[in-house]
This record gives structure tokens, sequence and C-alpha cells, in this order.
């Protein structure tokens, strides 16, 4: 079955039912050629001993949907790219708060790419796709969503722009949510004041309902039958119970400002919640265990949710606004690190490091998900296990790209344009001690960093997070804003709210929330509390280094651009790249060469650039006439030989200006590779006549010329003197 929807005057079209049967169910999305295939499938029964929801999303970038083959080895995709990673985390968000509570069957979501147009972006229709398939399925998904991006050209609002109207868009907008609320925003742009946030929202907000809608009625007409589900939910007189006899101790425990103590508190506390309510007498201990915990982490989270609606209590004892305690550090790394910088907020704790390296350093990017060819900025973020006090293996999930590809984002609009400064800018946040908001310190680290090591950022960015705790009480609308929240409030509050900027304005924000009734008012406070956050921890940094510094670390490469004829740049690299690696490994340089002609010589000592740089000159010198230059025979014909010059050019020495006597046969005197001095007497389309005669005799550029016309010796039989 097909359903069509015009949205903003551009039509989706959604199909079911045609392809992957088996799946619990599966659609394909499309919008203009750009076309999704997006199927859902779940487990008939729950994981046993799962507390979470086993959800599983994955997008699959298909090459073929562009018309080209991949560039790997094996001709085939490997494993996702980043920005396929960062796709199904946008798509994963929005979802995973909407199922049922307590559930834990295995799901799974694969989107994949079947056509794309070049212009109609994958992302919001990947979104819409997984929601539809869920709500299609038999899987107990009831909240279907709706997403739109939003751009801002030339002050107006653009839904769902394509690539090209993107290039002149200063913001990209990703909104989705259900019929009544917003549940996630993504957004990147050029320090946007948090209204113009807020009318986008505003903006988005019916349409993404519309979209939403329009699923339900697709179910009405093609959907299947939900699978029955019992929420496995905790004994409720034992909740009571629990809370009866231990609310106070639980309270105690979680209202402490150090992270470790808080948590060897609450051990202790559960410790004896579960001696005070397992049976010894019945035989299923495990069931117990598991059913008594359930009901520690309702109680628990219910205490330090009602100390902070109640009493306005935080954990750590912050009021709702306050910023925990800030430091900074940088410089403290030897200057072999070209940028270094230390932030700590509270317990958490970022070191960041800034590599600078030339244009042949930058990402070359082989994707579907953006339009560029290449990166010249990436943020890395690294969260090691002992961070948290934790014994793990140490594995780049998902989670760490995502917090690295956030900070990238939002310091990408402060940073110097490429042309003016072509440096490749590698930025490293190595998270050290985490309580919460690491990612947003990495982003401050970073900015810090970054202006250590000499970039010339326009102005900082600061990130704070903001958290949500709102009452669940029938009748009751009370809820507070917290600033900075830690981990504690992270995991149990109600929102994940990061946004990152300058004093002018947001460069990145993230949004995500775990109920389904997140308001525009409740919204636009959470902005301005970000904003008098970020202002407060701009103040900090700039306390510390406010503007870039005017030099470089010593052992930073410094770059030299040259131009060159762009028709000798084959000749610069040579077959297979021969030529240009023969110089970097002869000079110790990175050479950077690009189509139109301008090469950019990376070095840490200038006299090794400048002996790089006199390498290519004399490979793409052009030819000189009247200069004498050395040069190598090639080719030997019975009328002259052809010698090879530097600069890559190629000339002809005729056999009567071969020698200052008569040449009876070539082959008698010269042989192929022999090496010759002769002046260029002619340059006419590219084709080169050379004079050794002219050399071994001494003559001047005119008395060669009239030579080589009259294939002997100068007009007037005379030798000429220079």
């Amino acid at each position: 079955m097909i359903f069509e929807k015009e949205i903003a005057g551009r039509k989706i079209v959604i199909e079911t039912g045609r392809y992957a049967q088996q799946a619990g169910a599966a659609v394909t999305v499309r919008q203009g050629d750009t076309m999704i295939l997006a199927a859902a499938t779940a487990a008939p029964e729950a994981a046993p001993g799962r507390a979470f929801l086993p959800l599983t999303v994955d997008f699959e970038e298909r090459y073929y949907a562009e018309g080209r083959i991949p560039a790997t080895y094996f001709r085939r995709e490997g494993r996702p790219e980043l920005e396929a990673t960062l796709l199904a985390r946008l798509i994963d968000r929005p979802l995973r708060p909407l199922f049922p509570k307590y559930y834990t069957n295995e799901t799974q979501i694969v989107v994949s790419s079947l056509s794309f147009d070049g212009e109609n972006d994958f992302s919001t229709l990947a979104m819409i796709g997984a929601s539809a398939a869920l709500i299609l399925s038999d899987i107990p998904f009831e909240n279907a969503i709706g997403a739109v991006k939003i751009g801002l050209i030339d002050g107006e609002f653009v839904l769902n722009p394509t690539f090209t109207q993107m290039a002149h868009s200063k913001m990209s907008l990703t909104i989705a949510g259900t019929r009544d609320a917003v549940t996630t925003i993504e957004m990147e742009g050029h320090e946007i004041p948090e209204t113009t946030i807020i009318k986008a929202v505003s903006f988005a907000q019916p349409l993404i309902a519309e979209l939403a809608e329009w699923q339900y009625d697709i179910r009405r007409q093609a959907g299947k039958p939900k699978r029955e589900f019992v929420p496995a939910k905790p004994d409720t007189t034992l909740v009571d119970t629990m809370a009866q006899e231990f609310g106070e101790a639980m309270r105690s425990a979680a209202n402490h400002p150090d992270k470790k103590t808080r948590e060897a508190n609450t051990d202790q506390v559960r410790a004896r919640v579960l001696e005070r309510f397992i049976d010894p007498a019945n035989p299923d201990i495990a069931g117990q265990t598991e059913e008594i915990l359930k009901a520690f982490e309702v109680n628990l989270k219910e205490e330090v949710r009602r100390a902070i609606l109640d009493n306005n209590i935080r954990p750590d004892g912050r009021g709702a606004k306050e910023i925990r305690p800030i430091s900074i550090e940088i410089d403290f790394l030897p200057n072999r690190v070209h940028g270094s910088a230390l932030f700590r907020r509270g317990q958490t704790q970022v070191l960041n490091t800034v590599t600078l390296g030339g244009p042949a350093d930058a990402r070359k990017l082989d994707t579907m998900v953006v339009a560029a060819e290449e990166e010249y900025f990436l943020h890395h973020y690294n969260f090691p296990p002992y961070s948290t006090g934790e014994v793990a293996p140490i594995r780049q999930k998902r989670r760490e790209l995502g917090h690295g590809a956030m900070a990238q984002r939002a310091l990408e609009p402060v940073l110097p344009d490429h042309e003016t400064f072509p440096y490749t800018i590698r930025s490293v946040s190595e998270v050290l001690s985490s309580n919460g908001s690491s990612s947003m310190a990495s982003c401050c680290a970073a900015s810090l960093a970054l202006m250590a090591a000499g970039v010339p950022l326009k102005t900082h960015v600061a990130a704070v997070g903001v958290g949500l705790v709102r009452s669940a009480a029938p009748g009751d609308n009370r809820y507070v804003l917290l600033t900075d929240i830690q981990g504690i409030e992270d995991a149990l509050g109600d929102m994940d709210f990061k946004c990152a900027g300058t004093e002018n304005g947001i460069t990145s924000l993230h949004l995500d929330v775990k109920t389904t009734d997140l308001t525009i008012d409740i919204l636009a406070e959470a902005l301005d509390q970000a904003r008098e956050g970020r202002l407060f921890i701009l103040d900090k940094m700039n306390a510390v280094i406010s503007k870039p510094r005017d030099y470089m670390s010593p052992f930073a490469p410094k770059l030299t651009t040259i131009h060159v004829n762009p028709s000798k740049i084959g000749i610069v690299i040579g077959p297979g790249g021969k030529t240009v690696r023969a110089i970097q490994a002869k000079t110790g340089t990175k050479i950077d060469i690009n189509e139109d002609g301008k090469i950019v010589v990376a070095a840490i000592d200038v006299a090794a650039a400048t002996a790089a740089i006199e390498e290519i000159y004399n490979l793409t010198e052009e030819v000189e006439l009247g200069r004498v230059y050395a040069g190598k025979i090639s080719r030997i014909e019975p009328y002259g030989v052809f010698v090879d010059l530097q600069g890559g050019a190629n000339g002809l020495i005729h056999i009567s200006q071969l020698a200052d006597h008569r040449v009876e046969r070539i082959e008698d005197e010269f042989n192929l590779g022999d090496e010759v001095m002769a002046m260029v007497t002619s340059v006419d389309g590219g084709k080169v006549r050379l004079s050794r005669r002219a050399v071994l005799e001494n003559w001047t550029l005119q008395e060669a010329q009239a030579a080589d016309r009259g294939g002997g010796k100068p007009r007037g039989g005379e030798r000429g003197r220079r």
C-alpha cells in the first residue's frame, strides 16, 4: 500500500507491504529520488534479567544508492562511517523513551539507504521510517513521531532544505516529536539567538504533529494487531513498605557532594534493604533479589526527585542554577603538544590537546550523509573506564562518537576559514574524571586548548547541561530546571539538554527528554538558564586566556603555500605518487597538492620546507628562452635527440646542433641517458628546440637561433662573445 503526504509543498511517500515481509514491519520512505527502507523487529519474549530496553538502531549506508562502488579494498561497505553512526543515534533518541515502561524484549530497527539523489537528506526520512515501521508492527509501540529539519536562509525558516540550500543556511536544526510535544532537538548554527530557536521549534511543531498523525492513519489501514504486553511492574506493596522503612536513609545517602561517597552510602543502604526483605526460606533467591532491587531503584529515584521538587535540594547541595566550582589550566603539557588545557567542573575533569597538521592530514570523507569531501577540523572524545572508577574494556562506543561530534559542531562556527588558516586541526578530549556533563566540559577544554595553540578562534565557546525534574503526580505541574547536571541528576531526571555557544548565541544544541509533555515555555526557560550558565563559564575561561596566541609551539608544523602551473601537477606527483613521496622522505616534510596548482608544504624545520620547495620548483619550472639547461637524452632519432629537462619539459636537439663538428651518425657519439648541456633556442606551442652547439661555442641566443634556422654557423661566420 502506498501513502502520500505533502508537507510545505513537498511530497513524502510511504509504502508498506511490498518489502521485507518477515520483519515485524517494514516501510520505504521517499522524497524526490532519495529513498530509505526501515524495518522493525522484536523478539517474542522479554529478555531475562534485563532491567532496561535492549533496543538496537542501525543505519546502513549503501553506496549503490548513489550509483557508485565503494572505494574499500573489497569493494563493499565496511563498518559504518562516523556520519552513519551519528544518524543511527539520531533515529534512536526520540524513539527510545516512547517504548512502554518495563518493556525488555530485544528490539532492532534497521534503516538502509536505497536511493540517494544528492539533494534530499536521509535523516528525517529515516526517523519517520523507523517510527512508521514500529507503529505498523505488532511491537507494543504506540507513540508515532514526526521529524523535520529547519534551515535559516536569508533570515527565513526553510523546511527540510536540500543540500544545495543548506550550503547557504546559518542553522541546521533537526526536530522530532509526537503529535503533542517535542522529544529531540539536534542543532548546529552560527551563534543563533535563543529566541530564534524557540521560533523555529514553534514553526516545526505543527508539522511534526501532522506527520505523526499521518502514521496513525496509515496504521488504521495497514497496521498489524499489537501483541499483548503486561509490564513487569515492581510490587507496589514492597515499594511502599521499603519507602516507609528506608526512605530517610536513601535520601540521606543520595545527598552528598562527593560521587564516590554517595555511591558507597547508597550501596550500604541497598545491602541493608536486601538483608531486610530477602526471605531465606524462599528457594527463588535470585527472583527475590531482582524484585527487591527494582523496588529499591524506584524508591531511590523518587527520594532524589522529591528532595529537589519539595525542598529544592540537589544531591550535592547546590541551588538549581548553581554551577559547580571551575578550575582551568593551560600549557601544562610540554610544548611538543601544540596546545593543551585542563578543565575541571566539580568532579568532572577533561584534558584537551590540540595537534596541528597540514592539509594532507585532513580526514577524507566517503559518505552520502554529508556533502563535503574533506574535514579539516576533528574533535575526538575519549571516555576511559577509570574516569568513573570502573574496570572495563576500552572501546569506542556510539556515545563517545556522539559527544565528540557535538563539541566539533559547537566549535566549527568560530574556527578560522581554511583558506586563511590552512591547517588540519585535531582536538582530543580525554575525560579523566566524570560526574556528569563531561561532553560539555570537553567543549570548554577544547576552546581553551585551541586558543593556547595559537588557532585564531573568533571567540570562546562554552557549554553547559541543563536537566529537568518534573512531578509525575496527576494535576501537579511543578518542575525544576537544574543547571550543570551531574550524573545522578541525568540518570534520574526527565531531560538531557546540552547547549554550547558564545556570548552572542548558540552554536550547538542537543535535547533528549524522557517525558512526552515538554512545553515550549519550559524549553524557552531552559534556553535562558543555559545562557546564564554559559556566560558565567565564559567569564571563567576568558580570565585564563581571552584571545588566541599570536604564536605557535616550535614543534608545530609551519605551512608554506606555493603555486605552480596546474599542468605540472602530474610531474610533482609522479607515477602512483612516487615523486612526491620521494620528496617528502628526502626532506622530512608533508606535501598537499591541489588540482588548481596550489601546493602546501608542512614542515617543522624551515630548511626542510625550503629544500622541498626547491625540489618542486625544479620539477615544475617553466622553460626559459636562452637559458642553458642540463638534461638527459631520452630518445634518439636519425634527425636529432630528445632531451628531458627539469620542470618536465622535453626538447629536440637537431643533429646539426649536437656538436661543434659534423655528426654523421648520432649513435656513434651519444647514448640514451647521456647528460648534455643545451640552450633553449625556441619555445613554440609547447615544442622546445635546443642547441648543444651554442653552449660549446659560447653563442648568444640570437646567434644560436640564426644557426638553428640555417642549420650551420651564425651569419657572418663568426662566433659571438657573451
